[in-house]
């Protein structure tokens, strides 16, 4: 470009030569008529340098590099970083007792008193980096700090342990184990909420590779993600329609594992397969640790497959219509005796067991005058081994060092499920009629069913009889901006097991619970 000096000593320079010309008489009309055109190109430039951007100086510079609205640089590739933030309220019934307290004829104390609390929680606080470094290669990362945090009470059933949907230890407090001596059970729950306790390492999240755009239809994963098992437990965390999944569905999402994944499409996204192999370290009961951020236990790995088909896709007349199967299974532990408590071998001291897990599902999203209407429903079925020590025995007669637990468990079998249907206001027939303030509504409801309550059976305590938790969830989401802003109000009334043989306490534990989310 040319500056605004060159062009005005120019400029004033054919002034001079053209009045030159005039006074001496020494050009000809055509000479003059160029210097003319000359001038005339020099005005244009002159223009266009007076409606440039004005030259930068260097506080602007700076603000360009690390002020507001400034473009992210990388040094390769194309960085894109998104995130999610979930504030939570909980307000559960008051009931100090826990749900085995005064069972085996009032032998056994399982306090509430950690659990029945009302309480703010930050529960997801996700910062997820995805690098495009090559048109064929992505890389994914994907931390979630709030993880960390281990003194929060389960949702949403309040008498299972943290985050895990299971319940089959009983919790006193640690005063109560130096008074009567062991054999009361773990006193985890207490202890955190007491101390403020943190948990194993589970800020990583996700960390994987990503190579696509090379065999047509397919992309291949390798790292630590989640398999790909069920629906709800796989899908995002700012699309769930309720505060949190289902109790099936927690049990899939704490999933994650490292390995691989073969991922394939066909006909608009229409069928869908996953074929995967997994560490598979720990039970899939979540009693012995996380499955990631951990070697594996043994060579054996894990197989995963998922099958998805959509019948019907935003058809006019009958709306759309997705149905799955997934599963897992493989061989879990290595050696062990029977008893890997009073007769350990020199190992690992876990016993190989061949589990598996399946998990089909169907989503169905209505056309018509009925646009707006949707409906999920999904089933979990579980065989699979405790850890020793795991499981709650009432009888006292385990030849651990603490006699109210189960020390030799066998492997067994639970089965879950939910049906949930709402309405959403913006997508209905109704929207475009309905006052503003109501647009932004969602109303859902949930049914769910789980054996989640484990206990040693009091004939043949190797064995592991399992109960249903009954849970029925109305809710409200209020979408501020889509699934980037919304508040959700959800109400549980959940119904623990009761059992006149095993003595459960009816534990009041309906509860009350709020999200406020946030995604970009």
């Amino acid at each position: 470009m040319v500056s605004f000096k060159t062009v005005v000593s120019l400029f004033a320079a054919m002034m001079l030569v053209v009045g030159c010309a005039a006074i001496s008489g020494e050009y000809s009309s055509t000479e003059i008529a160029k210097l003319k055109e000359d001038v005339e190109n020099l005005r244009k430039q002159l223009n266009q340098v007076k409606t440039a951007t004005p030259a930068k100086g260097s506080v602007e510079r700076a603000m360009d590099k690390y002020g507001p609205d400034a473009n992210v640089t990388t040094k390769m590739g194309k960085l894109t970083m998104s995130g999610l933030l979930q504030v939570w309220y909980l307000a559960p019934q008051t009931d100090r007792r826990g749900l085995f307290d005064g069972a085996n004829g009032g032998a056994i104390l399982d306090s509430n008193d950690a659990s029945d609390n009302n309480t703010f929680r930050i529960r997801r606080t996700e910062l997820r980096f995805t690098m495009e470094i090559h048109e064929n290669v992505t890389a994914v990362i994907m931390i979630d700090p709030a993880r960390e945090a281990a003194s929060f009470y389960g949702y949403p059933d309040n008498q299972s342990s943290g985050d895990s949907p299971f319940k089959r230890i009983n919790n006193v407090a640690p005063e109560y184990d130096a008074a009567n001596g062991p054999g009361l059970g773990s006193t985890e729950t207490i202890a955190n909420v007491q101390t403020g306790a943190g948990a194993a390492p589970r800020l990583l999240q996700d960390a994987y590779i990503n190579y696509h755009g090379v065999v047509p239809h397919h992309d291949f994963t390798i790292g630590q993600f989640l398999p790909a098992v069920g629906e709800e437990g796989i899908r995002s965390n700012a699309e769930l329609e309720f505060v949190e999944r289902s109790m099936v569905g927690l049990v899939n999402a704490y999933a994650r594992d490292l390995g691989a994944s073969l991922h394939g499409r066909w006909w608009d996204d229409r069928f869908q397969y996953w074929l995967g192999m997994f560490d598979g370290a720990g039970n899939y009961y979540l009693s012995a640790g996380q499955q990631a951020n951990r070697a594996d236990d043994n060579d054996a790995k894990d197989l995963n497959f998922r099958f998805l088909v959509r019948p019907l896709w935003d058809h006019e007349c009958m709306g759309s219509l997705e149905l799955g199967f997934s599963g897992e299974m493989g061989k879990h532990g290595k050696q062990g005796n029977p008893d890997p408590i009073t007769d350990p071998v020199n190992g690992l001291n876990r016993r190989s067991t061949w589990a598996s897990k399946y998990a089909p599902w169907v989503y169905y999203r209505a056309p018509g005058p009925a646009k707006g209407l949707w409906l999920r429903a999904e089933g979990l079925y579980i065989k699979d081994r405790n850890a020793p020590d795991a499981v709650v025995d009432f009888t006292g007669s385990s030849a651990s060092s603490s006699p109210n637990v189960q020390d030799a468990p066998r492997p067994f079998s639970s089965i879950g499920w939910y049906g949930a249907l709402g309405y959403k206001i913006s997508d209905s027939v109704f929207c475009d009629k309905a006052p503003a303030w109501l647009k932004p509504f969602e109303f859902a409801a949930r049914l769910e069913r789980f054996q989640n309550v484990e206990v040693a059976d009091l004939v043949d305590v190797g064995k592991t009889d399992v109960y249903f938790t009954t849970v029925v969830t109305g809710g409200i989401n209020y979408y501020i901006r889509k699934n980037n802003a919304k508040i959700q109000l959800n109400y549980s009334a959940v119904k623990d097991p009761t059992s006149q043989i095993m003595g459960f306490h009816d534990v009041k534990n309906n509860v009350f619970a709020a999200n406020f989310q946030v995604a970009f």
